[in-house]
């Protein structure tokens, strides 16, 4: 199963296809490449597969998605 997360885009670094930034996902943070995602910037939420921004969502996207993953977690815990 592959899975794409949202995080937080906090700092942008590069060009073009060099393009990186570091992503918060819910206190993780990690760097991403943002090569597919020009449009994107600090403040803005990507959904990141194998490393790489693929698309910026919104807010309450992002939030939603967040809350199901964590959902997800619960289940699993008291199961």
């Amino acid at each position: 199963m592959c899975l794409a997360v949202p995080g937080l885009v906090e700092s942008v670094e590069g060009e073009e296809f060099a393009r990186t930034g570091k992503v918060n996902f819910g206190g993780i943070v990690r760097e991403v490449n943002l090569a597919c995602v020009p449009e994107a910037g600090v403040g803005d939420y990507v959904v990141v597969h194998v490393g790489v921004a693929i698309s910026k969502v919104d807010k309450e996207e992002a939030a939603q998605v967040l809350e199901y993953l964590r959902q997800m977690g619960e289940e699993d815990v008291e199961a």
